[in-house]
């Protein structure tokens, strides 16, 4: 009777830290975070995916000399929290990524005063940055990314057994997570680059229009030429976002699981 109330407690201790570390990555990882998907539905998500996996996790951390389970602390539950924002906050970059990308193709198009209000932040945004931010979903839920995030959060569990996190080194996090930022930006200025390039070559073309006949109305053209331009050359590079989008993705979930395995390798050396 001792040991399968041990057993229970393990387990029950191991459901709670699971679905600590599984709702703090699908409130941040993009798709999982939209708001468009009722939180009841990503409470159901989060606490099936725990039951699944809990009894196997369980009884290896049971048997593991490294394991904390058999007593839940502050410490466990935070740690678990590092690892889930770890993972979200990364790949929330691309979501960044997409919105500036979308403002700056807006800002040619002369969108750039349309706002609309975003249902993964509930904030206005530009007209173009949600568009991009919506096709950037469809492409991750197409290409099978959101359960390829799936599987490497479910292999972190044999990296970094549940309580086991060491939050000695949490804040060296920010020296890795700071120059992502600028990658967003220049990732961001890639993906707009076409129709960026398109529409300045507009304007310099008008406006050397413009200087050999002045009579020509250059604002009345330049506005519909830009955008008829930049639409064009939009549709005709989105063939390349799938795979745009699906190598910055990999890149992300490459540098969230260096931040949790090198993490556990500094704390546990």
């Amino acid at each position: 009777m001792e040991g399968s109330a041990t057993n229970w407690n393990s387990m029950a201790i191991a459901f709670a830290l699971a679905l600590v570390r599984i709702g703090s990555m699908l409130a941040l990882a993009p798709f999982f975070n939209s708001q468009s998907i009722a939180r009841q539905t990503k409470a159901v998500f989060a606490i099936a995916i725990c039951v699944l996996l809990v009894p196997t996790v369980a009884v290896a951390a049971t048997h593991s000399p490294q394991s904390s389970l058999l007593q839940i602390s502050f410490t466990g539950l935070v740690g678990e929290v590092a690892v889930g924002v770890l993972y979200g906050l990364t790949l929330s970059l691309l979501n960044e990524m997409l919105l500036l990308a979308g403002q700056i193709v807006g800002l040619q198009f002369s969108f750039s005063l349309v706002n609309l209000l975003d249902p993964a932040s509930e904030i206005q945004t530009p007209l173009m940055g949600d568009l991009f931010q919506l096709l950037g979903s469809l492409v991750l839920i197409t290409a099978g990314l959101d359960r390829v995030l799936l599987a490497s959060m479910i292999r972190s569990l044999q990296v970094v057994p549940l309580g086991s996190f060491p939050l000695a080194n949490i804040a060296s996090s920010a020296k890795v997570l700071v120059p992502l930022l600028s990658g967003s930006f220049f990732a961001a200025l890639e993906l707009a680059a076409p129709v960026l390039a398109a529409t300045v070559l507009v304007e310099i073309s008008v406006a050397l229009l413009g200087k050999l006949s002045p009579q020509l109305p250059v604002i009345s053209l330049t506005v519909p030429l830009k955008t008829l331009t930049g639409f064009v050359l939009l549709i005709g590079s989105l063939a390349l976002w799938p795979h745009f989008i699906e190598d910055r993705f990999s890149g992300l979930l490459d540098v969230a699981e260096r931040l949790v395995a090198q993490k556990v390798s500094g704390g546990r050396s």
